[in-house]
């Protein structure tokens, strides 16, 4: 994981690598059960290099303790690993360009469980665009991992009433993970 890393941080495969301060490719156990995929780095993660690191970094620290995951037991990335210009949404050249470093993180991580955060992630992984509203919180059975998709925490940030709604969700999470590994 650590040589993949060397290579995502020295990537130019797109425009993103000439606005961002720090490469963001993942953190994690390397042998984690169930990993985490986002949208992209924000302004807290591109100075510190580390995904999920700021306000809904710390609203995901809260979801996992709810449900007594060690936010070390788990591996977090994004679809794209550099920040996007004023946080907007990655354009499909970008995601085209980091979903062969996304791939590769899966294969090595080998989760039992991988978690799409949001829409963005869940139609890079499904293939599909689906609404948030309509599969959020259910698990669809894969070839290799079982897909969970649940909102970002950003959205529940912007969107109070999701809060309780992401809760749900991870508690959901929780008894599949007792249940299944």
């Amino acid at each position: 994981m650590i040589r993949l890393h060397e290579i995502i941080r020295g990537c130019r495969d797109c425009d993103l690598c000439t606005t961002r301060r720090r490469v963001v490719p993942g953190e994690g156990a390397a042998n984690a059960s169930v990993m985490f995929v986002g949208e992209a780095p924000g302004a807290r993660e591109d100075v510190e290099g580390r995904p999920f690191c700021g306000p809904a970094g710390q609203l995901l620290d809260e979801l996992l303790a709810s449900i007594g995951l060690p936010r070390e037991s788990v591996y977090i990335t994004n679809i794209v690993k550099c920040r996007p210009p004023n946080n907007r949404v990655p354009r499909p050249d970008e995601v085209a360009a980091c979903t062969q470093f996304l791939k590769i993180q899966i294969g090595l991580i080998a989760p039992k469980v991988l978690c799409t955060l949001g829409g963005p992630a869940l139609k890079t992984l499904s293939g599909e665009a689906r609404a948030m509203g309509e599969w959020h919180g259910r698990s669809e059975r894969r070839k290799r991992y079982v897909l969970c998709p649940l909102y970002h925490p950003a959205a529940a940030l912007h969107q109070p009433s999701l809060r309780e709604t992401l809760f749900e969700d991870f508690g959901r999470l929780g008894h599949y993970l007792e249940e299944h590994t």
